[in-house]
């Protein structure tokens, strides 16, 4: 009976859900049952011991600093393929070059070269089932990464290459039943964390201190005598100036003035969700109702100077395009699709559809080829529930672009990315996406996968990890300074790179 055990355990490792539901089948035959019913004492010793290596598993866990360990896989490692496709070779994006925020860490991801897929090393590291959600990489190369467990938030300084943390600063814990995700986060020209606080209140955190990793707080700036107890901030974003800009979940929209801590307010009265975009002249937001530029008055106080009303919902951030456009997605007669504004009078240039219809839905952020965006469907991804075993939600991946007398969709794929939508790397061509192989053997099995961004075509994909833990619950692929890819999934860090 022990020797059976085991091996219904190590098929289960190996092939994951499927082998249980067989075993379980098999037992509706008599005999096979009266023989594990008369062999059920030996079996019940064999549990005893696998639950105790369970329980000391997870007691290690616990004691040894996160990061130390890799992400725990779940059963199915033999189920499907570890790499499909082939290495891809570089054909840059071309797109016009914008003057760089000169109050931003210098780099935009989306000009860093990420993995080719040159027989690509998968690293990992457990966080507990810590989420570190948003994901930034300082100029000497470390990363700095805002982590969530619960209603709690922890900034780290996190080695590149270990991925284990190297230094923790704990943020205010967001209010309870907060619409706000408390995940806003950038890098200032300083090297600087910029985030928001569920205190309402914002914080410049270094990074290093002599050369060394380090988090200490620089300076607060406390926004409770403008956002009002129950209200929560969304995003935070440095203009071409230096002004900071934030938004509130209530349509709060304010600028701070890192020198003087002057702080300028307006209220939109619509409700905000995603981040604020900014470029050399105005700042973007977008509300439930609408899409709103706003320029700094000559007392610092926000003005608005257009509001470009949009049908249905909108469910991803503004970006900011080529020809003076700015791109956000709404849903019309249950559509999805692809909205193009003009910068300077908020005027639609056009409108394109996606995906079919009652199909298609997203919260991703676009990524941004300059004359056009990547869209990532995730149409019916409400958690991670819906992606457990080997289910999946939307399925998707499109092109749209900017043509001479409108837009059109370029390419449709059929990867599906859930939930961290897509990003892209102008250098290599590639679009990159957290992407789940369907499994008719019950194997949540994800993927880094890389997609042409010229053609739609899937170029390879490498298995980053496997179950529950390995989902990315919205957080988004970040492609680093020495041409790796970083995701923070559930429970840690994911790096993927092309062997050395």
């Amino acid at each position: 009976m022990v020797w059976l055990v085991g091996a219904v355990l190590l098929l289960w490792l190996a092939q994951g859900p499927v082998v249980l539901v067989l075993a379980a089948a098999l037992l509706v035959v008599p005999r096979i049952r009266w023989w594990v019913q008369d062999n059920l004492q030996v079996s019940r010793r064999v549990m005893a011991w696998t639950a105790g290596v369970v329980a000391a598993l997870g007691l290690a866990a616990v004691v040894v600093p996160d990061g130390w360990l890799p992400i725990p896989p779940a059963p199915g490692a033999w189920a499907g393929p570890s790499y499909v496709g082939r290495p891809a070779s570089p054909h840059p994006v071309a797109a016009e070059e914008a003057p760089p925020n000169p109050h931003r860490s210098a780099g935009e991801p989306a000009d860093r070269p990420g993995p080719l897929g040159l027989q690509p090393e998968v690293d990992t590291a457990w966080f507990g089932l810590e989420r570190c959600g948003r994901l930034e990489q300082t100029t000497p190369g470390f990363l700095v990464a805002l982590c969530a467990a619960g209603d709690s938030r922890t900034l780290r300084v996190v080695d590149p290459q270990t991925l284990r943390p190297v230094a923790s600063q704990d943020l205010p814990d967001l209010r309870e039943g907060s619409p706000c995700d408390g995940e806003s986060l950038y890098l200032d020209d300083a090297e600087r964390a910029v985030v928001p606080t569920g205190d309402r209140e914002v914080l410049a955190v270094r990074t290093s201190h002599e050369g060394e990793p380090d988090l200490g707080i620089n300076a607060t700036w406390d926004l409770k005598p403008y956002v009002p107890y129950g209200d929560c901030l969304v995003s935070v974003a440095p203009d071409f100036s230096g002004r900071i800009w934030w938004a509130s979940h209530a349509g709060l929209v304010g600028t701070i003035d890192p020198a003087t801590g002057q702080v300028g307010v307006v209220d939109l009265g619509e409700e905000v969700g995603q981040e604020v975009a900014v470029d050399a002249g105005a700042a973007y937001v977008v509300t439930d109702e609408a899409v709103h530029r706003l320029v700094v008055g000559g007392d610092g106080t926000p003005q608005p100077t257009w509001r470009s009303e949009y049908d249905g919902v909108s469910g991803s951030a503004p970006v900011l395009l080529d020809r003076g456009t700015v791109a956000i997605t709404d849903e019309v007669d249950d559509r999805l699709g692809v909205r193009f504004l003009a910068r300077d009078d908020g005027r639609t240039v056009c409108r394109q559809s996606v995906f079919e219809k009652g199909e298609g839905a997203t919260r991703s952020t676009l990524a941004d080829l300059g004359a056009g965006v990547v869209v990532a469907n995730d149409a019916g991804y409400a958690s991670s529930r819906r992606s457990v075993l080997g289910f999946t939600a939307g399925a998707g991946v499109a092109r749209v672009d900017l043509v001479d007398d409108g837009c059109a969709v370029t390419w449709t794929s059929d990867a599906v990315s859930p939930s961290s939508g897509a990003v892209v790397s102008r250098p290599n061509g590639l679009i990159y996406a957290w992407a789940k192989r369907p499994s008719v053997t019950g194997v949540s099995a994800w993927y880094l996968t890389a997609i042409d961004a010229d053609s739609g075509r899937r170029r390879w994909g490498v298995r980053a990890g496997t179950g529950l833990l390995a989902g990315s619950g919205r957080s988004s692929v970040v492609l680093g300074r020495d041409g790796s890819a970083y995701l923070g999934t559930r429970a840690g860090l994911v790096r993927v790179h092309d062997r050395r």
